[in-house]
């Protein structure tokens, strides 16, 4: 675990008051020990008390979180072995750190976890829980805790005199207040696991109740011993989680693109239950003409295994989505790859390409939840998108719709770990995501309205991710779209068009090989494509121009023979610009070729 969240998850505990939490008076406390069939140990035998640290393994390290379970180690001892106990965690381990023997000067930076006092004892100061004791090198070599620490042995003073109080408590203010609250006998035990330092727990006893013994002294070692092996897998677990939690988010795209006519805000909720993360994905790509990919996968399974299989798809579907191709051959072409991964894994995926032009999705699934559209006055629908089959399970073709979103409309995807539950059926959780969703604004998306409303049981039992997608009024100032005749005056017409766009967006040096460009993809449209459709110059990151056409075949770079008379425009172009691509449309195909902007 991160050292930020465990200090917040620590500060949480404590008391409003000076941090001492889970105070009760010792008659309520030990009525509540008797009616458990507790006693305190200052009354049984050696039998009772070997049954008591024996009954420590159902009480403490009920859960693998690391603060929960020195909680519970002070909890198990107040009151029937101590009047107050604390338990202090070594900074380093609640990093997810290895614990040492400690060796240095001074006393390691130690962290305040958990604290529990009868009510006789409520008015001591002892650190707050999630705050560290800062004191002074001359003061650290006078207290008993240093010895405890750099030796790693118990500490005991049965009758506290004086100076004692000094050299036990964090300040001269709590020394004076174990003082008049009546404390007498103090003990100080290491939390030691597998021969490395975590921490330590310190036990006193106030007003009628017996000095610590040297036996009390044995049980408490052997307690402690115990409690550090807890406590040490809850560290293991702590730091193996955020690791894995780490390579997830890793796997996950780091910023989402700026794209033309849409606003994108996409969320990672990581799953709290023990296995951690699995193989929920999203992924935002722009695509050449300013289109947007949207895409959310998941992949069945947790653990390392599911985001492992997670990155392989996720970098297949973007190789894919960088051809352009459209949604549906994109989920069969998964389709295959996933059926190759030798581990068989199945996932479902749900694919999304908006148009600014139009502001039109177009949309295929595998297997994948429906999309949620939202229109902007208030109202929250399903897409009716056909459902294939999911990823791996080799049933193919996919069919795709087109959907059109009004204006500052919201079409949000996401993965199942937002709406599932153990209790509820999926089809009325659906519902009441829909329900949550009623009513959002653009603003409370962006803030992640929707997953915290998001009726998934509490805590989620499953990861989740959510991609919200905002469509902007009108055509971007940045995409300029034109129908193209489908004669010889085609060409002239385009670099007419893109000429004076150009110099609309005072970029005119860029016109004499944007002419050049433009000329040849026409041309190749005119020749092999029977005539030119559309086309469409954008002005994004780069200057994007494209040329549609209705001819099946795709253009390829050929080698030309000095006295070819042509075969040379793919070359101009594959030297004059970035790059340039084709893809596929329902009604053919389109050419594209970026240049780089001005800097």
């Amino acid at each position: 675990m991160s050292g930020g969240n465990g200090r917040r998850r620590l500060a949480r505990r404590a008391s409003a008051g000076n941090g001492a939490a889970l105070f009760r008076s010792a008659g309520a406390r030990k009525r509540l020990a008797a009616s458990a069939g507790e006693v305190p140990l200052d009354r049984i035998n050696t039998r009772g008390r070997l049954a008591w640290l024996n009954s420590a393994g159902s009480r403490i390290g009920t859960t693998l979180d690391l603060e929960r379970t020195a909680q519970e180690l002070a909890e198990f001892t107040v009151p029937g072995f101590a009047d107050g106990a604390a338990v202090d965690i070594l900074e380093s381990v609640l990093r997810g750190d290895e614990g040492a023997r400690w060796t240095g000067s001074g006393v390691p930076l130690m962290r305040a976890t958990a604290l529990c006092a009868v009510d006789e004892l409520a008015t001591l100061e002892p650190t707050p829980v999630g705050e560290t004791s800062v004191r002074s090198e001359e003061a650290h070599e006078t207290l008993l805790h240093r010895y405890c620490l750099r030796q790693g042995r118990p500490v005991l003073v049965s009758r506290m005199g004086e100076a004692d109080y000094l050299r036990v408590a964090p300040t001269e203010s709590a020394a004076a207040s174990m003082r008049a609250a009546g404390v007498h006998s103090y003990l100080a035990v290491p939390l030691i696991a597998r021969g490395l330092l975590l921490g330590s727990a310190d036990f006193v006893r106030g007003r009628g109740t017996p000095p610590f013994s040297t036996t009390d002294l044995a049980l408490a070692e052997h307690l402690a011993s115990q409690a550090a092996v807890y406590i040490d897998n809850a560290r293991l677990y702590g730091r193996e989680r955020e690791r894995v939690v780490s390579l997830q988010r890793s796997l996950l795209p780091r910023a989402t693109p700026v794209t033309p006519g849409l606003r994108v805000h996409a969320e990672y909720a990581p799953s709290t239950a023990h296995h951690g993360v699995g193989g929920d994905w999203y992924d935002v790509m722009a695509l050449p003409g300013g289109r947007t990919a949207l895409m959310v996968g998941d992949v069945m399974g947790h653990g390392l295994p599911a985001a492992a299989t997670m990155g392989r798809l996720r970098a297949v579907a973007r190789t894919l989505m960088t051809l352009d191709m459209a949604p549906e051959r994109v989920l069969a072409r998964l389709d295959l790859a996933t059926r190759d991964l030798e581990d068989e894994q199945v996932a479902t995926f749900l694919c999304a390409v908006f148009d600014p032009a139009d502001a039109t999705y177009t949309l295929a699934s595998a297997g994948h939840l429906p999309p949620l559209l939202l229109d902007g006055q208030g109202a929250a629908e399903f897409v009716d998108v056909p459902v294939g089959a999911p990823l791996g399970a080799g049933v193919i073709p996919y069919d795709p719709i087109r959907l059109k979103v009004p204006e500052d409309g919201h079409l949000v995807l996401y993965s199942d770990g937002l709406v599932k539950s153990r209790r509820t059926d999926l089809d009325h959780q659906l519902e009441r995501l829909r329900s949550a969703a009623r009513g959002l604004t653009s603003d409370a998306l962006a803030r992640g309205a929707l997953l915290e409303r998001a009726p998934a049981d509490a805590p989620r039992f499953d990861e989740a991710v959510l991609l919200a997608a905002t469509t902007a009024s009108g055509t971007p100032d940045e995409l300029r779209e034109w129908e193209l005749p489908r004669e010889g005056r085609a060409a002239s017409v385009a670099r007419r068009l893109v000429t004076e766009q150009l110099a609309d967006w005072e970029l005119a040096e860029l016109a004499d090989v944007c002419e050049l460009v433009v000329s040849e993809l026409v041309g190749n449209a005119l020749r092999y494509g029977n005539g030119p459709g559309r086309l469409r110059l954008l002005r994004g990151e780069r200057l994007v121009v494209e040329v549609s056409d209705t001819g099946p075949d795709l253009p390829q770079i050929q080698h030309a023979d000095l006295s070819d008379e042509g075969g040379r425009g793919l070359q101009l172009i594959n030297m004059l610009c970035r790059r340039w691509g084709t893809c596929r449309t329902e009604t053919g195909k389109v050419v594209w070729a970026e240049q780089n902007l001005p800097s």
